[in-house]
């Protein structure tokens, strides 16, 4: 397998996986969440180091290691993207499987188990039309103010949702338009979903317009925004604006 056909694969069976795991009725609760992350990332870690040994790895379920700041490839996965919606049943979680070149995010694959979809950079597909009023997906439980006070002056309607891949994969499905996160977050949750959506022609980058850049020492990403490209300016600049 090349490298889309890699993160493609493992995030499916990783998807899989995770399914499975709820499906059996075992575990519930945080108990389940925990027990679905564990197997996912197993998955993931002994598929990536047998496959792809001479290649970096950074996991959110796995102690990171200062190896991976030397090298020009380094694959960055979230084993299960949306531990509370998956917890709960719901459809809004993910798994992440992407790889950064040169600190790109060149290569990734979210899957979105619950609704039996991998999304991939190697199949992109076309644009989908925008809607009337602009929608735009934010937190079902903590919406960020910037992005309320966005919605207002594009006089879009806020749709919330769960896990940052599915909100970012909202987009790049046509569910929405707009993804503005301000939160902060870390590589993980976002390093595939910027990935993917690039790939399939949309506008990915910090709240200040500058590049996405992954595999540093310093994990956390603030801030995001992912959207159809003709919006990319006016809300950078009614962001900005904000002060």
């Amino acid at each position: 397998m090349n490298d889309h056909e890699l993160a493609a694969h493992l995030a499916g069976e990783a998807g899989r996986i995770l399914l499975a795991v709820r499906d059996s009725r075992r575990h519930h609760g945080r108990d389940l969440g925990g027990a679905g992350d564990a197997e996912a990332n197993a998955l993931l870690v002994a598929a990536l180091r047998e496959l792809r040994p001479d290649d970096g790895l950074l996991s959110e379920e796995e102690k990171d290691s200062a190896a991976r700041l030397g090298k020009e490839r380094t694959w960055i996965v979230d084993p299960l993207d949306g531990t509370r919606e998956y917890s709960e049943e719901r459809d809004d979680w993910a798994v992440h499987v992407a790889l950064a070149i040169g600190g790109r995010p060149a290569i990734g694959a979210v899957a979105l188990p619950a609704l039996g979809q991998v999304l991939r950079t190697d199949r992109p597909a076309p644009l989908p039309p925008a809607a009337a009023p602009l929608r735009m997906v934010v937190s079902r439980t903590r919406p960020a103010r910037e992005a309320e006070l966005v919605a207002q002056a594009l006089g879009a309607d806020l749709v919330p949702m769960g896990s940052a891949g599915a909100k970012a994969m909202a987009v790049v499905r046509g569910e929405a338009e707009i993804y503005l996160h301000t939160g902060g977050q870390y590589e993980w949750d976002s390093c595939a979903p910027v990935a993917v959506a690039l790939a399939h022609g949309f506008h990915a980058s910090r709240i200040d317009g500058s590049a996405m850049v992954y595999n540093q020492a310093d994990v956390s990403m603030p801030d995001l925004l992912i959207c159809r490209p003709e919006l990319a300016a006016p809300v950078l600049e009614i962001v900005a604006g904000l002060g």
